[in-house]
């Protein structure tokens, strides 16, 4: 499927790019790319031994070259196993475009076509008094989710979504669309009715489950648009202390096993309210409303024997956790304990001959370890890669509207 807009205009240049790809290397894979296949193990020859025959040797350096062709290529054409993300549109949209942000390399889209296409995922009210019916009035997550108005042109139902709002903002900002523009009243209005007495957010406005991950794109939100009316903050920040664990990591939800994605959720969730200063541990008095020292061990024991995090305890390393706890680590001000040559060596083992990243070394690359890869990279300060801001998860650039 074509990423941004319907048409088959980028179908040639996307097979042209994978062609160059191609090309570039040596022994490349010949098995199928399934890029949505997180967890394709090694082959096995007729003993039941694994076999590496199919897969070549990693590269020894970061190759931008192949992840600029590798996201371009996802830019004009996916591949056709995404089909089952369709719903997700707008999430592989920013993973795609930030990339190439964070690869330098923002020239290869169509800003204003970008924008325009997000903008139209817009759900909006038809009246100021819907603003109170219950519904969260932010982004579809793709055209599957507009459902279409009746006869009168009343639709009756609306699926904005809080991760698809976070993504189509982000996006929004990347392409330097000036955010104040849009009618963020709708958003942080109906935003309210998607927080809990208890202080979480629901994605949706029915039938969904609370945890950390909603708490921060609500956040982010309100970040992005610089207006905090569409949470109450103290509840929000009271639902946060209640997730971290005994070990000092966070779970998803109050009495869970910590969690690289949770802790990261938690963590720039405060950073973002501006209840946790930045970089924690540089300050001459640390007073701060989470149990930093014991965080920061949580954190520090994440990264394995590989040189890879972990995202929980007795779990293998994954590429995305170099970004979920490697952000941690650098709002805290801990990035500078952990080991980068260890850490740059297994991320390189997970790096595609195809571009991108694969989940496990070994595996096949798909769009969302490849961002995270990308991420990863930017925190170790690769040459050739804009610096990230660690809570938002883009870069520094567009953190601060400098496109």
């Amino acid at each position: 499927m074509q990423l941004v807009g319907g048409d088959n205009s980028g179908v040639a240049e996307a097979v042209k790019q994978v062609e160059q790809v191609k090309q570039s290397g040596k022994g490349m894979a010949t098995r199928e790319w399934n890029p949505l296949d997180f967890d394709i193990g090694e082959e096995e020859d007729e003993e039941g031994t694994a076999s590496q025959s199919s897969i070549s040797p990693p590269l020894p350096y970061f190759d931008r070259d192949r992840h600029v062709a590798f996201l371009e290529m996802m830019y004009n054409l996916m591949p056709h196993h995404y089909q089952s993300q369709e719903i997700n549109r707008l999430t592989l949209a920013f993973f795609t475009i930030s990339g190439l942000h964070l690869l330098r390399a923002l020239d290869r889209v169509d800003k204003d076509r970008v924008a325009d296409w997000v903008l139209s995922f817009q759900a909006h009210p038809r009246s100021r008094a819907q603003l109170k019916n219950g519904q969260f009035y932010g982004f579809h997550g793709s055209r599957t989710s507009q459902f279409p108005p009746d006869g009168n042109g009343v639709s009756a139902r609306n699926a904005g979504h809080l991760a698809s709002t976070y993504c189509a903002l982000a996006i929004l900002k990347t392409v330097g669309f000036n955010l104040l523009t849009i009618d963020k009243e709708s958003i942080l209005i109906s935003l309210r009715n998607l927080q809990q007495p208890d202080g979480s957010f629901m994605p949706v406005d029915v039938g969904a489950e609370t945890d950390l991950r909603f708490v921060y794109c609500a956040a982010a939100i309100c970040f992005m648009l610089e207006d905090w009316s569409g949470m109450d903050r103290e509840k929000a920040k009271e639902y946060i202390l209640k997730c971290q664990s005994y070990d000092g990591g966070f779970g998803l939800m109050p009495g869970l096993e910590s969690h690289g994605g949770g802790t990261y959720c938690a963590v720039a969730s405060l950073r973002l309210m501006g209840y946790i200063e930045d970089d924690l541990l540089s300050k001459t008095v640390t007073s701060s409303v989470i149990n930093v020292p014991l965080l920061l061990d949580w954190c520090m024991q994440r990264q394995a024997i590989d040189g890879g995090f972990q995202g929980r305890a007795n779990k293998p390393s994954d590429t995305c956790y170099a970004f979920w706890i490697g952000a941690v680590l650098r709002i805290l001000g801990g990035y500078k304990f952990i080991d980068k040559i260890a850490l740059h060596r297994f991320l390189l083992t997970c790096q595609s001959e195809f571009g991108g990243f694969s989940k496990y070394p070994g595996d096949l690359p798909d769009i969302y370890h490849a961002y995270y890869g990308y991420t990863a990279f930017s925190l170790l300060e690769e040459p050739g890669l804009n610096p990230l801001c660690a809570e938002l998860g883009m870069t520094d650039l567009t953190a601060i509207g400098i496109i």
